[in-house]
């Protein structure tokens, strides 16, 4: 019986899509487009190579996620568009619509309510069990998705602090080499290949296309708010608004940014105890009083 409602469901989830997607066709290619030139110039390089058949496959759930989030988008309109632009920009995905988004985290409610259901069914356990938890795995399914953009944008941001003194240090090299900031930016950023390197690369993008660079690196501050980012922005704007020389400034911050990496480091040296405290208390220890008490225990026994 539950195998039945389980196809059913499946089925009726396809049929909306497919009506969803004939009602909203004209206005997805409209939204395609402006999407296309919302992401000119945040292609990143080095893009990795996959099959024909994994293509097929991402083509197929970028159809489906794309008409699921216009159709939700149209009619709910709390879903917090501007948030999930900013931690869609955090985590580097700026190629990603906000429409698609959205239409991806309705396919995992989806997929993980069908997966609860087929479980269910697997296991046995009552009918009644099963629909009362949907509500649960519909709203987990919602989450997980944000919760992954979140994760990968705080790495993404910590990797970025991480990198900052190289990348100061090289900035002072070319710079004193007799290369302007602008040209000391371009070198730096063929020589990253990570979140920092992108970021580079997104700023001199932005200048080519006729931004200042005292706007360039403004919006880069407003993508990368982090504690090293906002100190850099500020020392190079200070420096050209005082006269001050570049060289100068980038010395003195990169010894400060040596000083925060080394602070992060021994703020994680700390937590580290705390956090094995749980996998020793829970994993290790019954593991070792097992192996270690049990002998004593069946003597014991035996002598009684």
């Amino acid at each position: 019986m539950l195998a039945i409602l389980l196809i059913g469901l499946v089925l009726a989830a396809v049929a909306v899509t497919l009506i969803a997607r004939a009602a909203t066709l004209s206005r997805v290619r409209v939204s395609q487009a402006l999407d296309q030139i919302e992401a000119y110039g945040f292609e990143t390089r080095g893009a990795p190579l996959v099959d024909e058949a994994a293509g097929t496959v991402r083509t197929f759930f970028d159809g489906v996620a794309d008409t699921l989030g216009a159709f939700l988008t149209e009619r709910l309109r709390s879903l917090g568009e501007q948030e999930l632009r900013e931690e869609l920009r955090r985590a580097g995905f700026y190629r990603l619509s906000i429409r698609k988004f959205i239409g991806y985290r309705a396919l995992s409610a989806v997929l993980l309510l069908g997966a609860w259901l087929w479980w269910t069914t697997i296991v046995g356990w009552p009918l009644a069990f099963g629909v009362v938890a949907a509500p649960v795995m519909v709203l987990v399914g919602w989450q997980v998705p944000i919760v992954v953009i979140r994760n990968r944008g705080e790495r993404r941001r910590q990797r970025i602090d991480d990198e900052l003194p190289e990348l100061i240090d090289l900035l002072v090299v070319t710079v004193e080499a007799g290369l302007g900031f602008n040209s000391s930016l371009q070198v730096a950023s063929e020589r990253f290949k990570g979140p920092l390197g992108e970021e580079l690369r997104l700023t001199l993008q932005e200048q080519r296309m006729g931004l200042t660079t005292t706007e360039a690196l403004r919006n880069l501050l407003e993508r990368c708010d982090t504690p090293g980012v906002r100190a850099f922005v500020r020392s190079i704007l200070q420096g050209e608004q005082l006269g001050v020389s570049i060289g100068q400034v980038m010395r003195e911050l990169a010894i400060e940014m040596r000083k925060r990496r080394r602070q992060r480091a021994e703020e994680r040296a700390q937590k580290a105890p705390i956090k094995l405290l749980f996998p020793l208390i829970f994993l290790i220890f019954p593991a070792m009083f097992v192996i270690l008490l049990a002998p004593a225990i069946f003597a014991f026994l035996d002598a009684f």
